[in-house]
């Protein structure tokens, strides 16, 4: 498990860290249950959120002494002599398995005698207490409990709830128990940072959230905490209703690092060659691949995350030229005081200096991607898509990536990109794509191809109107500034997210001028008001500020039903500081935003999950 420094988690509007805190409290608490010394055997799909929750030095603290991932077939539990050994798994069939398997070979083994307990995350589930009661280890638990970890704090701004699965579950497999997850996380944020007013939200199931939510709400009444509502308004947006924007390629910053390399749990695994020192030898293979943290702790990254990649370089280089003449001031300084004055900023310096480097590495490797042909062109037919140029056809570009054999994710993920932009595939061009894909990767994706049929990412065509909502959301922009952008469309170069432009009309002037948009785009609208008791009606009393506008500062949560990518991050945080930009002219409150997610996706990731695979697929198409 990672560290979890949790500094930069109370720099937004409204204090992350109290819900990491409030999730301490609760992991705590489940393990204090046991007396004793603990071995912990983790799920290893959990080790990530967890550390971020909570560190290995706080869980010692608390008597415990190992920790392991959850055995393969014929390996042991931990030899040493612990008192309690300690499962902390999701609740899957699966999973029950394997520990059913480690508990019947400890048995075998005989020897030092154990108490053995479960912590199901985040909800105990029937079906495995059964599973466990089949093979005959469900006797063996001391304690069967269950810590309900939801969202999971990654910044100030962000948390996930890390469910790989939630949109394969939903709209794949009708099987709503993230949905059930995400309105209990809902009412645990009610709980530390009180009701929030006013409920909007478009889709299937950001309707069953809210519904679940409400009810929730009512069993709760009387028990509620007594809090002055700290945000004003939440925005459930279902994956449903834009499953374009994912599926295009990403041009920030961190988008494009999630692109190339996966960033989980606000990490990311890199090849090292980039980050080897001149005097460093030995092959490649032989080193092993750097692992940096990614989050507004780090003050270069917080300043690069959210830029188009194009404007990196030139941020780059100049945070260098003030880092050098930082350093030089050392040369110029004469007396004691001046000196003094130096060594102190030296830590802060030699931070920023090691911080350079590592993004400078980062933004090699990131260009080496982006300057191949192959990214150029996927690009290019991307723009051209989503353009609606020559839609209605056997793309060329696409025809030839079959032919080539390319990464089966590349060319899904410009097919369904292809059927979105025109409303669907006419049934010769959706013949013909089946029968290349089919022969080209294999029978087995006769499944994966009617898996997308069925969550609607390919279809055949209808009269829903993408264009209509192209037009009338102004989602293609022409001659957009990526170096100083006026526009959410710079964080794919053209194209404004659907998603985010529905919440910043939402925003202004609202959704009743964009009725027929909202009425061509799949599910029902929610539109909720949640009454707030009048004694804690009253804004925000205990702000104080020299601005009196800073009182009116609106905070809306913005909850992603199925997966967020980081580009529609970066474009609403530039939501969020254009309001501000305004707001300070205006002499009036902006708006911030946090936003929320069943999962962090990227197309490939989202696509992958719905793919029938025989073997791991690679997930980076363009490498």
């Amino acid at each position: 498990m990672a560290a979890s420094g949790a500094s930069h988690l109370g720099n937004g509007k409204i204090n992350l860290g109290a819900l990491r805190d409030y999730y301490r409290r609760e992991l705590l608490e489940c393990l204090d249950k046991c007396i004793g010394t603990k071995a912990l055997v983790w799920d290893d799909a959990l080790t990530g959120p967890f550390g971020l929750i909570a560190e290995y030095s706080l869980l010692k603290e608390h008597d415990v002494e190992k920790m392991m991932l959850l055995p393969k077939e014929n390996q042991a539990l931990p030899t040493s002599t612990v008192q309690n050994i300690i499962f902390v798994t999701r609740p899957k069939l699966e999973l029950m398995d394997q520990i059913a398997q480690s508990l019947l070979r400890e048995d075998q083994k005989g020897g030092f005698r154990r108490e053995f307990h479960i912590i199901f995350v985040p909800r105990k589930s029937l079906l495995c207490e059964k599973k466990l009661k089949e093979a005959g280890v469900h006797g063996s638990f001391t304690n069967i409990e269950e810590f309900s970890l939801a969202l999971i704090p990654f910044d100030y701004d962000l948390m996930s709830m890390e469910m790989d699965n939630s949109f394969k579950e939903c709209y794949l497999e009708n099987d709503n128990t993230s949905m059930f997850y995400a309105a209990q996380s809902l009412v645990t944020l009610q709980t530390l940072y009180g009701i929030i007013p006013n409920i909007d939200g478009k889709g299937e199931c950001a309707k069953h959230v809210v519904d679940m939510m409400l009810r929730m709400r009512r069993e709760l009444e009387g028990h509620e905490p007594q809090i002055t509502p700290q945000i004003d308004n939440l925005v459930i947006i279902d994956r449903t209703v834009d499953l374009l924007t994912p599926l295009l390629t990403q041009l920030t910053y961190e988008g494009l690092i999630d692109e190339f390399y996966g960033i989980n749990n606000t990490s990311v695994k890199l090849p090292p060659e980039k980050f080897r020192s001149k005097d460093e030898s030995g092959s490649t293979s032989d080193m092993e691949y750097k692992s940096v943290v990614l989050n507004s702790t780090d003050e270069l990254f917080s300043e690069l995350r959210d830029k188009n990649f194009s404007a990196v370089g030139n941020t780059v280089s100049k945070k260098a030229k003030i880092i050098t003449q930082q350093f030089d001031e050392r040369h110029s300084a004469k007396t004691v005081g001046e000196m003094k004055n130096f060594v102190t900023k030296l830590p802060h310096l030699q931070q920023a200096r090691a911080s350079l480097a590592t993004h400078t590495s980062i933004a090699e490797l990131i260009k080496d991607g982006t300057d191949t042909d192959e990214f150029m062109e996927c690009l290019r037919c991307q723009q051209e898509l989503y353009k609606g140029e020559e839609t209605d056809k056997v793309n060329q570009y696409i025809d030839d990536c079959i032919g080539r054999r390319e990464p089966l994710l590349k060319v899904l993920r410009l097919l369904c990109i292809q059927s979105f932009c025109n409303n669907g595939l006419k049934p010769k061009v959706f013949e013909y794509y089946k029968r290349e894909i089919v022969q080209t990767y294999g029978l087995q994706h006769l499944v994966t191809l009617t898996n997308l049929e069925r969550v609607g990412m390919l279809r055949l065509h209808t009269n829903r109107s993408y264009q209509t909502v192209r037009k009338s959301l102004k989602l293609t922009v022409e001659d957009v500034n990526e170096m100083a952008p006026n526009d959410i469309s710079y964080v794919y170069s053209g194209y404004a997210p659907l998603s985010v432009r529905l919440i910043q009309y939402l925003a202004r002037p609202g959704w009743r001028s964009i009725t027929e948009v909202l009425s061509i785009l799949p599910g029902p609208r929610v539109d909720e008001v949640q009454q707030i008791p009048v004694a804690l009606r009253k804004r925000r009393s205990s702000i104080t500020s020299s601005h009196s506008s800073m009182a009116d500062q609106k905070v809306t949560l913005v909850f992603f039903l199925g997966g967020v990518t980081y580009a529609e991050v970066a474009a609403l945080r530039f939501l969020a500081q254009q309001d501000d930009d305004k707001a300070e002219k205006e002499g009036t409150g902006g708006t911030d935003y946090v936003i929320a997610t069943t999962k962090i996706i990227n197309g490939s990731s989202l696509l992958d999950k719905l793919t029938y695979n025989v073997e791991p697929v690679k997930l980076n198409p363009f490498m």
